[in-house]
């Protein structure tokens, strides 16, 4: 049957290949290594590599020698599928050969209506690059939104298989754990590379966190949060007024704010300065922050804080459990005499 299937092209190319000797052999698959290496040293490398930790899926991440921050196509794989079934791969293989090849993690021919160009053009397109001597294949961030998007799309229609069901409950998992952070951030964070960012790089972040046009006022800080701020600090709770005093105001700035990525903070002060009269804002910081990044990644931080105040039986506690979970804590906020309340 195999040599039924042959091409002429195919059978000269083996015949040619049995009349090479063994040195000649040796020499073309070393040019052929050559050939290889050479390619991939074009490649972009992976300057900083990381763990990137969504819920219970653990994804390798990167960031690349031209800036470009991608998380790995088995790391992702692994998040949907859990394993390369042999229908993706055999999918994947088909569309290769048919000069569009899709990533294995949407290689499901149900999955194929929900799959646009532009996501094909833009983050499904793949991205090679260089880890040591292998080469990689990855996806910028964003493609992991995109993908939960698509399985949870394919399920809402009715159109999957009921084996396929697992792989969009998974989606779903890891869809809420993309809801509340920024990609970009998270990336920099599990590779180290925030420690050395460029000014540029800053200023992209900030972009994505800073808002360029300042947004409705809605309320953001519940009012649990004040209540428990003033519980472990042994002040009286008077709704209403808990937050505007410029003890409080530092309080909500070290705890919450500062804990936004580096410089964030200073830009939201740059753009929010104290009245020289009044000596206050004439804003709520929150104003100023993007609404796809920058709130989703605030309001998951007053979570956990009133999270941890709610436990706490007093200031003292309160700041150990902070310090543990945001080492190393915001400075020396927790030595500092608080005024009378």
């Amino acid at each position: 049957m195999a040599d039924s299937a042959e091409t002429p092209q195919s059978k000269g190319g083996k015949a040619r290949a049995e009349r090479l000797s063994s040195d000649d052999r040796r020499r073309i698959a070393s040019e052929a290594a050559q050939a290889r290496w050479s390619a991939a040293a074009e490649l972009p490398e992976a300057k900083y590599t990381g763990v990137l930790t969504l819920g219970s899926a653990s994804l390798p991440c990167a960031v690349l020698s031209d800036g470009r921050r991608v998380v790995s196509e088995n790391g992702i794989t692994n998040a949907i599928l859990g394993s390369r079934s042999g229908a993706s791969k055999r999918m994947k293989k088909a569309s290769a050969e048919g000069g569009a090849p899709i990533p294995l993690f949407i290689a499901p021919e149900r999955l194929k209506p929900f799959i646009t160009q532009e996501m094909l053009d833009g983050p499904l397109r793949p991205v090679a690059y260089r880890e040591g001597r292998s080469t990689l294949t990855g996806y910028d961030p964003v493609v992991l939104r995109v993908v939960c998007e698509i399985w949870l799309k394919a399920r809402a229609e009715k159109k999957l298989q009921d084996q396929q069901l697992d792989k969009a409950q998974k989606a779903e998992l890891l869809m809420r754990a993309l809801a509340d952070v920024g990609l970009i951030a998270l990336v920099d964070e599990a590779t180290g590379y925030q420690k050395i960012r460029a000014r540029d790089e800053l200023q992209r972040v900030l972009a994505a966190y800073i808002a360029p046009e300042l947004l409705p006022w809605a309320k953001r800080f519940p009012d649990a949060f004040y209540e428990h701020l003033h519980r472990v600090r042994g002040w009286k709770y008077e709704p209403g007024s808990n937050a505007r005093t410029a003890y409080i105001g530092k309080l909500t700035n070290e705890l919450i704010y500062q804990q936004l990525p580096n410089g964030v903070l200073d830009e939201l002060k740059q753009k929010n300065p104290r009245d020289p009269e009044t000596k206050r804002r004439k804003h709520t910081h929150h104003e100023f922050l993007t609404a796809d990044i920058g709130h989703p990644h605030l309001e998951r931080q007053i979570v956990s804080v009133t999270t941890l105040l709610s436990v706490s039986d007093d200031w003292t506690e309160f700041a150990k459990l902070f310090c543990k979970k945001f080492p190393p804590g915001p400075g020396d906020l927790f030595a500092l005499k608080p005024p009378d309340k």
